[in-house]
C-alpha cells in the first residue's frame, strides 16, 4: 500500500461500510511504502497509542505519550455527557489530527443524511433557525460546516465596551447585538503542553496573580474549557463534575501529533530530521520561552531560529534538481525551514505590535510570532490583527458567505467593518477587534483549510497571503519550499 493510496475519506468510508466505529483506528503493522532507505512505517501499536492521520501530503500520526489508546472509550472526552449525542470527539477525531474536516465533515453527512451528531442547529449550522428538516435544507443550512470546516460561536456584546455594533450584514438573517454569528475552525486537541493561549479569542486563557506569570495554568483553562464546551456545543444540562474535568484534560495532555510520512520526502524522522510526534514529547518549553519581547523568564534572549525540526537534511539544501528524488525533497524542506527562522520580514500594520510598541516598522521572520521552538506558537498570550477578518482580505483568502459586522469607537466616532471581533468581545477593547492567537503549528498537513475561518483553503494560500500582506517578495521557489517545510510539520 503506497502512502498516496491513505486516503482519510478512503479509509473512513470502508471502516464505516464495515459497520465499525466513527473514529477508525488504523490496524496494527500497517505500513506504507517506502523508498530504499527508508524503515518500516507503523501507524498504530496492538494497544491504539498510535493511530494515523492521512492527508493531501502524506500521513500525519497522533500518538498518546503514556502509552494508553488514543481512542479511549472510557475516557468522557469519547462520552456523549450532553443532550445532543456529542462528545468531544465529535469534533476532535484522531484520524484527522484531533480536529474536524471538511472532507470528514460531507463524509458525516453523505452517510447519515445529516443527521450525525456534528450537525446540530446550536453552533453546527448558519443560524440556530435555520430550516433541517430535509436532507437538502440540512445541506444548504450546514454550508459553511461542510465548506470549511466551520462551527458557529455566538457570543453577544457586553455591557460596557469602547465601541458600539452599529450595522450587521448576516446573508442568515439571525446575529445581532444580542447573539453575533462567529464562524470558527475548532482547534485541535493535541499538542496542549505548548500552549499559551486557549481558544482564537483567548477566552479561556484566564489571569492568576497568584501564578508568576500572571496567568492561570494551561491545565486550569482546559479544564474551564472543557465544561464550556460540553455546556455549550453538546448542550449539557449539568456541568461537568471535577472527576470529568480532571479525566478529559488529563488525557488530552498527553496527546502529541505531527506529520510523519511526506510523499515527497519519505519519512520525516530518519536521515537525521526530528519529524513526527516523538521529539515533542521532549522538546522544552515553558510559559514565555524565547518570547520576542524579552518575556522569557529564565532571561534567555530571543532567537529567531526557533525551529530545528529538519536541520540534519541541511546538507541535502543545494541538491541538484536531478539528484535523488528523496534528497531533492529534503533539501526544499531544510530549505523552507530556514526562510521560515529567517527571512526578512518587514512587519507592519499588525495590531498587537506595532501600536502597542510604537513602532511604524518592526524588522522580523515568521519566528518573531511563531516563537515557541519547533511548535511555532506564541508562547505568552499575544493576540494579533492581521488582516485575516477583513471584509476582503488579501493574498486569496476567502471570506465569502460570513457576516459583516460594523464596529464604532465611542470616543473618536472612527468605524471598523470585520467578519470576527476576536479579542475584541471578550475584552470590549477597540484595539482589539480582529485580534486573535497565532495556533501551533505541528500537524498542519491534517487540518486545512486554515485561520480562525477557514480562510486559506491550502498552505499555498498560507503564504501567498503572507507574501502578500507583508510585502515579503517570496520568489516561486522560496513559497514551494515553505509549503514544502509547512506541510511536513
Amino acid at each position: 500500500m503506497t502512502a498516496r493510496s491513505l486516503s482519510g475519506v478512503g479509509l473512513a468510508v470502508l471502516w464505516l461500510l464495515l459497520g465499525c466505529d466513527a473514529a477508525p483506528v488504523s490496524p496494527a503493522n500497517t505500513t506504507a511504502e517506502m523508498s530504499p532507505g527508508d524503515s518500516e512505517l507503523r501507524l498504530d501499536s496492538s494497544h491504539g497509542s498510535r493511530v494515523a492521520a492521512p492527508n493531501r501530503s502524506g500521513i500525519g500520526l497522533v500518538i498518546n505519550i503514556s502509552g494508553g489508546p488514543v481512542v479511549d472509550r472510557s475516557n468522557p472526552f469519547f462520552q456523549s455527557l450532553g443532550t445532543n449525542g456529542r462528545s468531544c470527539s465529535t469534533c476532535h477525531e484522531a484520524e484527522t489530527g484531533m480536529t474536524l474536516t471538511p472532507e470528514r465533515a460531507r463524509l458525516r453527512f453523505l452517510l447519515t443524511g445529516g443527521t450525525d451528531p456534528v450537525f446540530r442547529t446550536n453552533d453546527g449550522s448558519v443560524s440556530p433557525l435555520a430550516d433541517v428538516s430535509t436532507v437538502r435544507a440540512r445541506a444548504k443550512a450546514y454550508k459553511l460546516l461542510l465548506d470549511r470546516g466551520l462551527i458557529r460561536v455566538g457570543i453577544g456584546m457586553q455591557a460596557v465596551t469602547e465601541f458600539d455594533l452599529v450595522a450587521v450584514d448576516d446573508p442568515y438573517g439571525y446575529a445581532s447585538a444580542n447573539e453575533l454569528s462567529l464562524f470558527r475552525r475548532p482547534l485541535p486537541a493535541l499538542n496542549l503542553r505548548f500552549l499559551s493561549t486557549v481558544m482564537s479569542d483567548g477566552r479561556e486563557t484566564f489571569k492568576d496573580p497568584t501564578q508568576p506569570t500572571g496567568f492561570a495554568t494551561i491545565h486550569f483553562d482546559l479544564a474551564d474549557q472543557s465544561n464550556s464546551a460540553t455546556v455549550g456545543h453538546a448542550q449539557s444540562a449539568r456541568p461537568l463534575t471535577d472527576a470529568e474535568r480532571e479525566a478529559i484534560v488529563d488525557f488530552e495532555m498527553q496527546l502529541l501529533g505531527a506529520q510523519i510520512y511526506d510523499e515527497r520526502a519519505g519519512r520525516l524522522d530518519v536521515a537525521g530530521a526530528n519529524g513526527g510526534p516523538e521529539p515533542l514529547a521532549t522538546q522544552e518549553t515553558y510559559f514565555g520561552i524565547n518570547d520576542v519581547l524579552g518575556a522569557d523568564p529564565e532571561g534567555r534572549p530571543f532567537n529567531p531560529v526557533a525551529m530545528t525540526v529538519y536541520t540534519g537534511w541541511e546538507r541535502f539544501a543545494d541538491a541538484s534538481e536531478h539528484g535523488h528524488g528523496r534528497n531533492r525533497a529534503r533539501g526544499a524542506v531544510a530549505r523552507g525551514e530556514t526562510l521560515f527562522n529567517t527571512k526578512r520580514i518587514e512587519i507592519r500594520d499588525v495590531g498587537g505590535l506595532n501600536d502597542d510598541l510604537g513602532m511604524e516598522m518592526i524588522p522580523g521572520s515568521c519566528t518573531s510570532c511563531h516563537d515557541t521552538p519547533n511548535a511555532g506558537n506564541h508562547s505568552v498570550p499575544a493576540p494579533l490583527r492581521i488582516g485575516t477578518a477583513d471584509v476582503h482580505p488579501v493574498g486569496g483568502l476567502d471570506a465569502s458567505g460570513l457576516p459583516v459586522y460594523t464596529f464604532r469607537n465611542r470616543t473618536t466616532g472612527d468605524t471598523v467593518h470585520t467578519t470576527d471581533p476576536g479579542r475584541a468581545l471578550i475584552t470590549g477593547k477597540w484595539k482589539d477587534i480582529g485580534r486573535f492567537k497565532g495556533p501551533t503549528l505541528r500537524a498542519l498537513a491534517s487540518r486545512a483549510p486554515y485561520f480562525h475561518n477557514g480562510s486559506a483553503a491550502s498552505l499555498e494560500t498560507v503564504v501567498e497571503f503572507y507574501d502578500v500582506r507583508f510585502n515579503i517578495g517570496l520568489t516561486p521557489q522560496e513559497k514551494s519550499d515553505l509549503v514544502a517545510f509547512l506541510q511536513t510539520l
